[in-house]
């Protein structure tokens, strides 16, 4: 595991690198859909991860979010990449991005990494050893009411189709909570969870590479993650509810509010 865990950590540094060396001077922007934007600096991102995990772990397999990224392969561990989350901020030159990096065996994550390269920030958490930022350990906040929290939610690519049933959820919990950010990085929107910075996360249509990493993370800083039911959470479900476990039930009586 120590190999996994240098591999994993240099990749997301090296991408970092890349990410901040382009910041501002994207030369190239393509939409995959009418709000959902790629550019050339996502592809570069990730051609540097899966060059460096592909070199040192050849036999494993990989399913990272841009072109070329699915790869697959005979073995059990997987690596679930998003190369810059947050790419609409980063092609406004908006300070909010990070890359994403799992390491799935048999279907469960087991490794994370989330590096946030503009405060130089890396979270990482290993199944059952905690979570840590910079090497330090790292705990869900103690709130114990929606009332005092700060939560975090995003929009899908797609929210025009069900729009006021967003906007209901958003309305349920702005009615209730001390305060919502919607900054357009989901994984360091569980990052932040997993230390504290917010309370509760909730957003629905997010991608595997969107939430492998930061559910670990979260879990073992003492988190919670569910699916909107309340029931075990799977990075490839499609609903994500997130908190420091002690609101936990709370949220999910507010998101079902008529």
């Amino acid at each position: 595991m120590e190999n996994f865990k240098e591999v994993a950590l240099r990749a997301a540094k090296e991408s970092g690198k890349i990410i901040i060396g382009n910041l501002n001077k994207i030369k190239e922007i393509d939409y995959k859909g009418k709000f959902n934007l790629v550019t050339n600096v996502d592809q570069q991102s990730q051609d540097k991860i899966v060059e460096i995990i592909h070199h040192s772990l050849p036999d494993h397999g990989i399913l990272a979010e841009e072109k070329g990224g699915l790869k697959k392969k005979d073995s059990p561990y997987k690596w679930l990449i998003d190369p810059l989350d947050g790419t609409t901020n980063y092609a406004h030159g908006y300070p909010c991005f990070c890359v994403s990096i799992a390491l799935e065996k048999e279907g469960n994550v087991i490794m994370a990494v989330i590096y946030n390269p503009v405060l130089n920030e890396l979270f990482f958490a290993e199944k059952g050893k905690g979570a840590f930022l910079n090497g330090g350990k790292i705990c869900a906040s103690q709130t114990k009411k929606v009332s005092r929290s700060l939560l975090a939610t995003g929009f899908p690519y797609n929210r025009g189709e069900n729009l006021n049933y967003h906007l209901k959820q958003f309305k349920n919990f702005m009615e209730h909570c001390h305060g919502i950010r919607r900054d357009g990085s989901a994984a360091l929107n569980l990052s932040y969870l997993a230390m504290g910075r917010f309370d509760g996360f909730w957003e629905v249509n997010l991608s595997p590479w969107d939430t492998a990493a930061g559910s670990l993370i979260v879990k073992e800083a003492g988190g919670k993650i569910t699916t909107f039911s309340g029931k075990p959470f799977s990075h490839y479900a499609k609903e994500t509810l997130a908190s420091n476990g002690l609101i936990h039930q709370e949220m999910l009586k507010i998101l079902h509010t008529p």
